[in-house]
Formats: structure tokens, sequence, C-alpha cells
């Protein structure tokens, strides 16, 4: 996720949720000489899983309707004059990245050339972290480049920015539109609803030849949406952290020591008036810390990630606890176990085992009667995961989620005779409260169980968002780190620290929408399909478990882990990465 919030006009939000990989050195990216079969291989594609009784009407009997491949992701080869390019074959293709390190922030001043100011836009979530970082590492770099933050009149941010170092005085903190008109980069950092309704002014106050950067591409998804575009006298650029604000800098401050320690993050240059703006981009990237920049369209980025929070960032994830905690419970497991057995599961021992081992191992550390569990839950699970998920790709890809996030911000404000509906809190409900609980007489470092049939239910939602991502395209880097390492290294452990509801409660607007919309239906598909093949004893596709061990994903996932940095990011439990405007209202 990679919205910010705003201070423009509330609501604010956050980033779109990403994450991070660790560097190492030495490494050889060359994949091994191993045949992987894909999860599109003959035998899925010819796949029918019915239910007893139900025919072959509903989803559990769907197919995959597609080519005798995976189709080849779009080529996003770049070029750049200040930083080594380096590539790396995922799953067969080949990728460029750069990889990135507090080595090379002495190159900071030869990316940046032509550019005085960095303004930043907005005090959400990005905002306070890439301010920070990216000031901190000019510093390092001795550079003269001046970061100043740009917030609205009357702000209360301006007193959060002060506490960090930037102020009137020494022209590191101003009105936000003096501050796009003096900036020769301006990272828009405001909430997407805010982008929609202020984009025509935000333009008109930049300069010429200066540089819009987006660290979402959802301003551009709006654009396309009424047939407008950027204007042409500006460069347009994208640097996405995968992982939240709080993430971006948690691990950029810890990591401080241990060259390369970042959230990874993607790179799009969709605009260049002369020439800069890949260097610019990179540079911005480098800056913030990421360890790894790999290359993306701002079009493919706002499809997956949009996507990817309504999936297994958040939507999914919130919508298949609260399946699965109803189901144990119901079952006669105490809701105290139950809880565990779902959220902590998840968030916890699933999600550390898959970000320092891969999906298999998650699978390869059960019993056998374990394992058993696992195929039944991953078997019956799949296709109604991946029904949800194709309808909500293409709810994005066709503009319909990107237009329901700007009417339901204008519905957070009374108009046309008719009351203000702002979101209301999810926390409140049985499950969370119990989750508060456990959280109190949790032990230090306790990652909670590994609980074989959720973690079936889990893997076959993941394995279900690649795949869809797979089948449109994009690229392994996007894929894996919009499903795999966004989730596991970035919002999962804060998910951790204070429960998937506080997560769905305090994100960005763009993912807090999304998630109310498309967790309940996560919930119902698993529920009214899943669980009933499962209780009326459906046999476990077999065909389906081996596509899933034979995954070319697995090698591409090893691959990208031999990145990420030494240094997993600490959240304490009294984590605080509250959105301002919620923190100010309470």
């Amino acid at each position: 996720m990679a919205a910010a919030t705003s201070s423009i006009a509330p609501p604010l939000s956050c980033p779109s949720l990403s994450s991070s990989l660790r560097s190492s050195k030495g490494t050889s990216f060359a994949l091994p000489s191993i045949s992987f079969v894909s999860s599109t291989s003959k035998s899925l594609r010819s796949l029918t899983a019915t239910v007893p009784g139900n025919g072959t009407g509903s989803s559990l009997s769907a197919r995959m309707v597609a080519s005798s491949a995976v189709r080849a992701p779009v080529s996003l080869d770049f070029e750049t004059s200040v930083f080594k390019k380096e590539k790396v074959s995922l799953a067969g293709y080949d990728e460029y990245i750069v990889r990135g390190g507090r080595d090379l922030f002495k190159h900071l001043p030869d990316a940046f050339k032509g550019v005085k100011q960095i303004g930043v836009i907005g005090w959400g979530s990005q905002g306070p972290a890439q301010a920070q970082n990216l000031r901190d590492s000019l510093v390092e770099a001795k550079s003269d480049i001046v970061v100043k933050i740009g917030l609205r009149k009357g702000s209360k941010s301006f007193e959060e920015a002060r506490a960090v170092g930037f102020t009137e005085e020494s022209g590191t903190l101003g009105d936000i539109w003096e501050t796009i008109s003096g900036s020769d980069l301006v990272l828009l950092l405001i909430s997407d609803a805010a982008q929609a309704d202020n984009y025509e002014k935000i333009f008109s106050h930049m300069k010429p030849n200066s540089i819009l950067g987006l660290s979402h591409g959802f301003l551009l998804g709006h654009l396309q949406s009424m047939g407008l575009d950027f204007p042409k006298n500006i460069s347009v650029v994208a640097v996405c952290p995968k992982g939240m604000g709080p993430s971006v800098r948690r691990l950029y401050v810890q990591g401080k020591e241990i060259n390369g320690a970042g959230i990874n993050a993607s790179f799009a240059v969709h605009q260049d008036v002369d020439g800069r703006a890949a260097d610019v981009a990179l540079g911005w990237s480098v800056a913030l810390g990421s360890p790894f920049t790999f290359a993306t369209t701002l079009e493919q980025e706002y499809k997956s990630d949009i996507f990817g929070e309504r999936g297994i960032l958040l939507g999914a994830v919130h919508g298949i606890v609260e399946s699965l905690f109803r189901r144990y419970t119901e079952n006669g497991m105490s809701e105290d176990l139950a809880y565990k057995n779902t959220v902590e599961c998840i968030t916890g021992t699933i999600s550390r085992t898959i970000s320092t081992q891969g999906m298999l191992a998650v699978y390869n550390s059960l019993s056998e009667e374990g394992k058993k569990d696992f195929e039944t839950a991953y078997s019956a699970s799949f296709y109604p995961c991946m029904e949800i998920l194709y309808e909500c790709y293409e709810d994005v890809a066709a503009g319909s989620e990107i237009r329901s996030v700007v009417l339901a911000g204008r519905r957070f404000y009374d108009k046309e005779g008719l009351p203000a509906f702002p979101m209301g809190k999810i926390d409140q409900t049985r499950m969370w409260k119990v989750g508060e609980r456990v959280r109190k007489s949790r032990p230090a470092g306790d990652l909670g169980p590994l609980y074989p049939f959720t973690a079936g239910v889990y893997v076959a939602l993941m394995m279900a968002q690649i795949e869809i991502l797979r089948k449109k395209g994009h690229s392994y880097s996007e894929i894996i780190n919009e499903s795999v390492i966004e989730s596991v290294d970035s919002l999962n452990p804060f998910m951790h620290a204070r429960g998937v509801s506080f997560m769905v409660d305090n994100c960005s607007t763009t993912a807090r929408l999304g998630s109310r919309k498309w967790a309940p239906r996560f919930d119902y598909n698993l529920t009214q399909q899943a669980l009933v093949a499962v209780d009326s004893g459906a046999p476990i596709n077999k065909d389906l478990i081996s596509n899933f061990f034979a995954d070319p994903v697995h090698g591409a996932i090893e691959v990208c882990a031999q990145l990420r940095p030494t240094v997993d990011i600490s959240v304490p439990e009294d984590a605080d990465f509250v959105r301002p405007e919620l923190r100010q209202s309470s």
C-alpha cells in the first residue's frame, strides 16, 4: 500500500502497506536449474472441484481460464547514470533492480542534480517517515538540498513536524502551496481522495520542468477514469515503499548500523521531460533506505497495490480470521485459543516462517496429521479466495474501486442535506475484545501457535493472489513484494503487536475502505463454500496441492529473500502508528 495521509482535507491516509527485504554481499542471483511446474499447468487448468449435492455450479467448480503458460510480465528495463543496475532472474524471467545501502548516499547529490528543494506534502503515514529519512540521508551525504514540509494552514500536524526538527525559521516547514511552488521535486503524500479533489490546484502551483513524486499510482487511475493525464511540462515519477510509513522509518532507524536495512520499494517513470527522472526516482528510493528497488509502471503499481490491500494485505486477512474464529468457537474451541489459532497464528508464526524460510516451510514443519489438515483447508479455500480476488482485481482495473474511494471520501462530510458518514471502528465486537485479553497475557516474543487448518487457508489465499497477479502480467518482483513481503515483513508484525482490527482502523483511507468492503466477501465465501466443502467431505484436490509444491514462485521468493536486510523490524506492543488526525480527534 502506498497511499499517504492528507494535510489538505481529512481523511488522511497512510501507505499502501509494504515491507522489508534485507541485503547480503556476494549473493548469486541466478536461480538454480530446477524445473518447476506452473500452477497454470494443464492438470490445474482442467481442474474441477465439486461439492457433493452442489453439482458444478459453485465457485468450487471454478476452472482457471488461461493460456497454456503464465503471461509474460511487461519488460521493465531502465537506464541510470548514477547507480548500478543489477539483473536478477525470478522464475525464469530477467528483471532489473538497484540494490540500496548507506554506502550509496554519497551519490545522492548526483542523483538529485538540479534539485534545490524537495517539498514533502502531507504529514500522515508516509510523510513523516519519508521526510525524516530523506533529510537524514542528505545530511549524511553532505548535501545542501532542503527538505521542506508543506501543510494546510491551521493543520495540527505543524506541531508534530516541529517536534522532529522541521521549522518555519529554518525554511523546512511551511504552507502547502508555497512549498509546492518553491520545490523542484514535489512528493505528494496526501490521501488518495485529497489528491483526486485537489490535483488541478496542485498542478497549477508546480514549476515548469519540476518533478512530481508519488508513492501510489492512485492519481493516475483517477485521471485515466476521466480521460485526463498529467501536465506535459513536468516529470512524473513514483517511489512506492512496500510497507507503512512507520515501517519505513522504524527499519531505517533500527538499521543505521546495518548497510541496506529498510523497506523495499518499487519505482516508476511515467513522464520524463528532461532525462533526469530515473536517477531522481532512484535517488529518492535509496535515500529512504530501500534495500532493493525494482521497476514497475504507475498503472501496474496502483492495480497491484489497491488490489493487494483488499486481498492478503488487509481485507482478506480480516475476512478469513473472522470466519475461522467463528467456526472454531462454534465447534467448541475456547475463545482465547480460537483467537490464537487464527490471528496470532497468521500474524506471528506463519508470517515469521514465510519471511525467513518461505511458504513450503510452513507445510514442512507440520506433523503428518497436520499436513492432511493443511491440504484439506488449502484445497477447499483456494478457488473461493480466487473468485473474490479475481473480481476485486477487475474492479480495480476498471476504475470502479478508485471511483468508490473518491465518492466515499466525499460522504465523510455533510452535503446535499445528508449527514456525514465517516468510517466507524470495527474493534468492539467479541473477537477483538478477546484479542485484547490475549495480547495482555501474551509472553514477550510469543509468536503464537501454528494451526494447520488456518495455515492452509492463509497460504491458499496467498497463492491465489499470486496467481491472479501473474495472470495479469505483473512482474515477479511486484508479485512477491505485494503478496508476500509487504504482508509478512511489514503489516503482519504490526497486526501481531496491536491486532488486525487496529490495523483496519488506522491504515490509509483507501485501504480502510477496501477492507470494510471486501473482508465480508472473503468471510462469506469461506463460510458458504470452503467450509461447507470440508464438512461435506469433499476430496482433497491432489493436483492443486501438487502444483503448490512445484510452483516457481518459491524459487523466486528465495532469490528475493537473499536481498532482505539482516535486521528484523521491531514492533513493541505500544507501537504508535495511529494516523495523526485520528490521534488528535481521540
